[in-house]
This record gives structure tokens, sequence and C-alpha cells, in this order.
């Protein structure tokens, strides 16, 4: 296999010269341009990206934290993260950290190592200290959850607005007595639907029953039946459920159908995110939509911009409620 050596002797230049042809410089000669071009044809010579990359002091790598693998609502964002990346000469590194700080720590190594470029985060239980000081010096970008104040530029959706909404559909359509099914509370967006859900109903001076609020440590199919579990054993049940996830509401749709409850009419349901599967239930769900894909793309072109030395700033993308069977009368 040739090498920039002989491309440069045949050329005449010098492997410098070589060199600048091949990143694009406009400081070489448009006469040399073509001698170095045709001894690259001529020898068929395919540069190293690794040693290019290594002289560049960059990896073209995007590393992607997740949680849960296992999570479908994270599968579009990675989807339209790898897109956007390819397009831009990257490639990405996705990483489950299982919200563990140990494997975290691994995975930071991998961009203080200059392994990796920058990294997109979607860890909601991610080390806040830790994450704040690796972006004094290196690139990154929250996805979905964020730390509020931490400076640390995101793309997310406005939850407690959507969360808001869900709610008042429920309202609209007769429901008062409403329970949520809620995510572990040391999570934003848990926090951030909650508020959500509690301003619909004080809007209507409907007072919080406590007791309906239900927290789960995952998010999982099985998370949801166990929570709807523990709402069909109250003595006063409600005739509503929003859950801040699709898997807890479809979780908690399979307990209902097992229980032969009609849904929606002895209890209406609502889920958040639109994963594939929510349109696939019996019957289909109502859930808030988010735009996963879009939010993968923003995602990606903020941290390549960043990685750029440019100036990122926050995005708050659009939401929507899709009305399916699960709340129609």
């Amino acid at each position: 296999m040739a090498n920039i050596h002989q491309v440069a002797k045949h050329a005449g230049v010098s492997v410098a010269t070589v060199s600048r042809v091949l990143n694009g410089q406009d400081t070489v000669t448009p006469k040399t341009r073509i001698k170095v071009e045709a001894a690259i044809k001529q020898f068929n010579y395919e540069p190293s990206m690794l040693g290019r990359n290594l002289r560049n002091s960059e990896s073209r790598l995007l590393l992607v934290l997740i949680p849960k693998i296992s999570n479908p609502f994270y599968s579009e964002i990675i989807n339209g993260i790898e897109t956007t990346a390819i397009k831009n000469g990257y490639n990405i590194i996705l990483c489950e950290t299982d919200s563990k700080p140990e494997r975290e720590n691994i995975y930071f190594d991998l961009v203080r190592n200059k392994m990796t470029d920058g990294i997109i985060s979607m860890d909601p239980a991610v080390n806040v200290e830790s994450l704040t000081k690796l972006a004094e010096s290196y690139s990154i970008i929250q996805c979905s959850e964020y730390v509020v104040d931490s400076g640390i530029p995101y793309v997310t959706i406005d939850n407690e607005e959507a969360a808001y909404k869900a709610v008042k559909h429920l309202l609209k359509i007769g429901h008062s007595k409403i329970a949520l099914m809620n995510s572990d509370e040391r999570y934003l967006y848990a926090r951030q639907r909650e508020l959500g859900y509690r301003k619909a109903l004080k809007e209507q001076n409907i007072v919080v029953n406590e007791d309906w609020i239900y927290y789960t440590q995952e998010l999982g199919f099985e998370n949801g039946q166990q929570a709807m579990r523990k709402i069909l054993m109250q003595d006063e049940k409600p005739t509503a459920v929003f859950a801040v996830s699709d898997l807890l509401a479809i979780g908690a749709l399979k307990e209902l159908n097992s229980r032969g409850l009609k849904v929606p009419e002895e209890m209406a349901l609502i889920g958040f995110d639109k994963i594939e599967f929510s349109n696939m239930t019996q019957p289909t769900l109502t859930t808030v939509a988010q735009p996963m894909y879009k939010m993968g793309t923003v995602a990606a072109n903020m941290l390549i911009n960043k990685i750029k030395g440019e100036y990122v700033d926050n995005v708050i993308l659009d939401h929507e409620l899709v009305i399916r069977e699960s709340t129609l009368g």
C-alpha cells in the first residue's frame, strides 16, 4: 500500500504539502494541488484516519450516555444523533450507565484521554458535580434530561407544560379523580411533570389526593403493573391515570386488561413519550409525543458546533398530545 512519502516524492513536493492538500487547506497553489491530487489518484492513496485524527487532536467520535439501552424512548433519539454525526464525519460510541457513578467515570475518562471529542448525556441520574466539572474543559450537551443552572447547554421539551396539557385533557372529558404514576423524584423530568399534574388540578380547585401519587424506582412495564395494582387496592379509586412514561402506562394497561377492566370506560389512561409500542396496545394509548428523532439531530448538531468552538444555546422543542382510544369515551 502506498504511503504519503511515495505520493510526495512522485509529485515532487514535501510531505507537508501533501498533508495540506488532504486537509483542504488553501495555502497550496492550484498547480501544485493538481500535481498532488494526480499522484494520490495514481497511487490510490488513502490516508490513515487514525493518524490524521491524532495529528489534529481529535477522534471524530461522540460519546452518547444513556441509562438503559432497553428503554425504547432512547432508540429514536440515538437514530437522530447517529444520522447527524455520520453526515458530519463523526461516529458515535453508545454507553449504558445504568445510572451508576462508577460506570460514568469510566466513560468520562474517554473524553479526558481524548478518545472521544465530546459527550451527549441523556442520563437523568448523572453525577452533577462530575459532569459540571468535566464541562469546564470538554464539550458536553445534555439531551432530554438536564442539570438546572449548570451552564451546560441542553435540548429538551417543556415537561411541566406537557404534563399540564395531558391532565387538562382528562379534566375536559369529565375526570376529576386522576392519579399520577410517576418516576423517581430524583429526576428533573419527574418533578417537572408532577408540577404540571398539580397545576392542572389546582386550576380546577381540585385537592390533590396524595394517596393517588405513585413513585417507581425504574421505568419498566412491570413497574407500571405494580403501581396499577396499588391504585386498584385503594378504597376510593381514581377514574383516570396520568403516567409520566409510556412504559409505565403500558404496564398499567396490561394490569387493567388482565383484570377485565375496560379502558377508558372504567379507567382512562395517558402515557408520555409516544414510543412505537404506544400505538400497538389494546386500546391504543393516548400519549404526549416528544420529537425524539429531532431531539437527537439537534443534540448532535449542538455538540459538533460546540466542539468547533461555537456558542451553543439551550433549545426547547415542541411537544404534542396525541389523543387515542385510551381516553376516548
